[in-house]
């Protein structure tokens, strides 16, 4: 079987390569903010709930992980001070997740880390190649979805 054309590995190729494209950014925000103790994904949840207004279940399922891994991440996250365990004024029987000031902190660290990699695309990307990119991993996003295992 003759190897795939190099034009059709090009999309997953850039993609590896652009992995870290926000990520070392994110990183970087954070260590220099004295935030440097965070878990993988932490950075995710964090900047999802201080700066996107979402539940840390939201941003959890978000991230398609099992449920034994997001209740490691969560403790995590409470044990380093980022987040806290509250009781739900609504149900006693449930507890609500929410931001400590230190989560709050590394929530606007995530926040200007990734507003200034969307400035430096903003500035090698015309408007029109920004929304292709954005159309495309859409796309992406849906294909992924649509080829989950429950």
């Amino acid at each position: 079987m003759p190897s795939p054309a190099p034009e059709d590995d090009e999309i997953l190729v850039l993609l590896v390569r652009a992995r870290g494209g926000y990520g070392n950014t994110v990183a970087e925000h954070l260590w220099v903010a004295g935030f440097d103790d965070l878990p993988r994904n932490g950075p995710f949840l964090l900047g999802g709930m201080a700066n996107h207004g979402g539940s840390a279940v939201e941003m959890i399922r978000s991230l398609g992980v099992t449920r034994q891994a997001a209740s490691q991440l969560i403790d995590t996250l409470v044990l380093r001070g980022y987040l806290r365990r509250e009781s739900n004024p609504d149900d006693r029987r449930r507890l609500n997740i929410v931001l400590t000031e230190r989560g709050r902190a590394a929530g606007a660290a995530i926040r200007a880390a990734t507003a200034e990699v969307n400035a430096r695309l903003a500035q090698m990307l015309s408007p029109a190649e920004l929304d292709g990119l954005r159309a495309g991993l859409a796309a992406l996003g849906e294909i992924k979805e649509e080829t989950e295992r429950d």
